[in-house]
């Protein structure tokens, strides 16, 4: 049984779930990838930072959560970049432009972390559900406005 539109399509409580991401972009506009080092099948691939969002949760707030837990940082969070079903049936994710506001980004669940140029992007292999969104990226990136606010125009 599906349940409710909103576990239809994902969101927490139904079949599927619903995890947020952010790109996190800096002055240089390089965005931050994070090593994944679990589950075994995803070991070594990079990611955009995010997590799920819990049952009740808001998905800005379990954004801002996932950040603080998993860098130890304090975001800024922009405009939402884009949404894609995830390999597992009912998921998806959301991946917002953003930056740190606060502290210096810490490994604390992740194997390692860097900051990517635009070509920098095919450095690391990403997990296979980021590909279309680091390619997306990579556009919006050479943009010569800033992808979080709209200032840094050149």
């Amino acid at each position: 049984m599906v349940g409710t539109p909103e576990e239809a399509q994902g969101r927490p409580g139904g079949p599927g779930r619903l995890v947020v991401a952010v790109a996190l972009v800096d002055s240089a506009r390089r965005v931050l990838a994070a090593r994944r080092t679990s589950p075994p099948e995803l070991a070594g691939l990079w990611e955009f930072p995010g997590g799920k969002v819990e049952p009740g949760e808001d998905e800005l707030a379990a954004l801002h959560r996932e950040c603080r837990e998993e860098l130890r940082v304090e975001i800024e969070t922009g405009r939402l970049f884009g949404e894609i079903a995830l390999p597992r049936p009912g998921w998806r994710m959301r991946l917002w432009l953003g930056r740190v506001s606060g502290g210096t980004p810490v490994a604390v669940e992740h194997g390692a972390l860097r900051w990517l140029g635009v070509d920098e992007l095919d450095d690391v292999p990403w997990i296979p559900a980021d590909a279309p969104l680091v390619d997306a990226l990579r556009v919006e990136l050479a943009d010569p406005v800033d992808p979080v606010d709209g200032s840094w125009a050149r």
